[in-house]
């Protein structure tokens, strides 16, 4: 018996797991941490012309910040971000939403006739929903330089420190005193 536990804790200690051998039971492993990961739902209805883009978007950010994890609310779900077409210039509401909270980007048209690359635009959007403001800086390798990068700019993925913004913002899960998210971030020309 003696010899099958040491087999035992040798094997999981080449795997990398810590074992505990308590004398009166079994061998257990000790608790490993885990990534606190804050889940958003969308929902893409008010722009389903735009749902490719949309789930692309969710797509990037869930890759480049694993600590937020976005997507789509399935029928009679609660919706943390909701997406929504309209002829103006693209906008959206400024966060860090949260599971509790609620935000909105509007897809705005204008952007697109305009010829700005439409998952570029709502990657950048979803950005300002992930803690994100503007930063004009004309760069096309900056998502949140928006409209200050040419039109031809169809970069759609956040820079370094763009990814390590919303990591910091949701590094630590859902915020006790989450107040509710009022700025609006207008990506006018």
């Amino acid at each position: 018996m003696q010899r099958r536990t040491l087999a035992l804790i040798a094997a999981n200690a080449f795997l990398g797991a810590a074992v505990v051998v308590g004398a009166a039971g079994p061998a257990t492993a000790a608790p490993q941490a885990t990534a606190l990961v804050t889940t958003l739902t969308y929902s893409d209805s008010g722009a389903s012309q735009y749902a490719t883009e949309i789930a692309e978007a969710a797509r990037i950010w869930n890759a480049a910040a694993p600590n937020v994890k976005i997507v789509k609310a399935t029928s009679g779900q609660r919706v943390n971000i909701r997406i929504v077409s309209d002829p103006g210039w693209p906008r959206a509401t400024l966060g860090p939403v949260r599971s509790t909270g609620s935000a909105q980007v509007w897809f705005g048209k204008q952007a697109v006739d305009q010829g700005y690359n439409k998952t570029r635009i709502i990657t950048h959007e979803l950005g300002h929903n992930l803690g994100l403001p503007d930063n004009r800086t004309g760069l096309c390798s900056d998502l949140m330089s928006g409209s200050s990068a040419p039109v031809s700019c169809a970069n759609s993925q956040p820079s370094a420190a763009e990814r390590a913004r919303v990591q910091r913002n949701y590094a630590t899960g859902i915020a006790a005193n989450q107040q509710p998210l009022t700025v609006v971030i207008h990506d006018g020309a």
